[in-house]
């Protein structure tokens, strides 16, 4: 069992909301000072091509390799799936609500507007008959996603919903969802 005095100068060490406020201005600050000067330097510095590996496993589950990091995707069990993890529409939803946070914040602090909390939900509807070669005539995709957006702060509400479409403007997978991209895919047999 630790110290009373060792659990005292835990306590005090773990961040405020304050400290944090704090610390993501800061790096919001100079992730907006660098890229800026790096864009305006050479526009071309922009361009970024992101790229992940997935490896099959289990019965149908996926182990993503994404940048230094690796996570697994599955299929609950009506899916063929062991249900180890979220599914991979699950983690498109997740794409979209974490972008969100992170334009919401990135925004929020250029515009000066506060924003002491915020929450994102998304949800999606897919017929799944597509994916099992029932019904050609729907899409195999989503046909509908909602994201909801809770935020707190002094802001009015009028300021919140002038961030809203700016976010919506700016925000990378919204975008991949709400507008066509070009996709190829290509097979190579070894």
């Amino acid at each position: 069992m630790r110290s009373r005095a060792y659990r005292r100068v835990m306590t005090t060490l773990a961040p405020t909301s304050e400290d944090l406020a704090v610390e993501r201005a800061s790096r919001l600050d100079a992730a907006a000072s660098a890229w800026g000067s790096r864009i305006d330097a050479d526009r071309t510095a922009a361009h970024l091509t992101y790229r992940v590996r997935g490896t099959g496993e289990g019965a149908v589950a996926t182990r993503v390799s994404a940048g230094g990091h690796e996570f697994v995707i599955d299929e609950p069990a009506a899916l063929a799936g062991d249900d180890s993890a979220a599914s991979p529409v699950e983690y498109a939803l997740g794409a979209i609500a974490a972008c969100q946070v992170v334009v919401f914040r990135l925004y929020a602090h250029a515009l000066g507007i506060a924003l002491d909390h915020i929450e994102v939900t998304a949800e999606g509807d897919l017929d799944a008959a597509r994916l099992f070669g029932k019904d050609e005539t729907v899409r195999p995709g989503f046909s509908e996603v909602r994201v909801s957006i809770e935020v707190s702060g002094d802001a009015s509400a009028a300021e919140y919903e002038r961030l809203r479409q700016v976010v919506d403007a700016h925000c990378p997978v919204l975008d991949l969802f709400a507008n066509p991209t070009p996709v190829t895919t290509s097979v190579t047999v070894r």
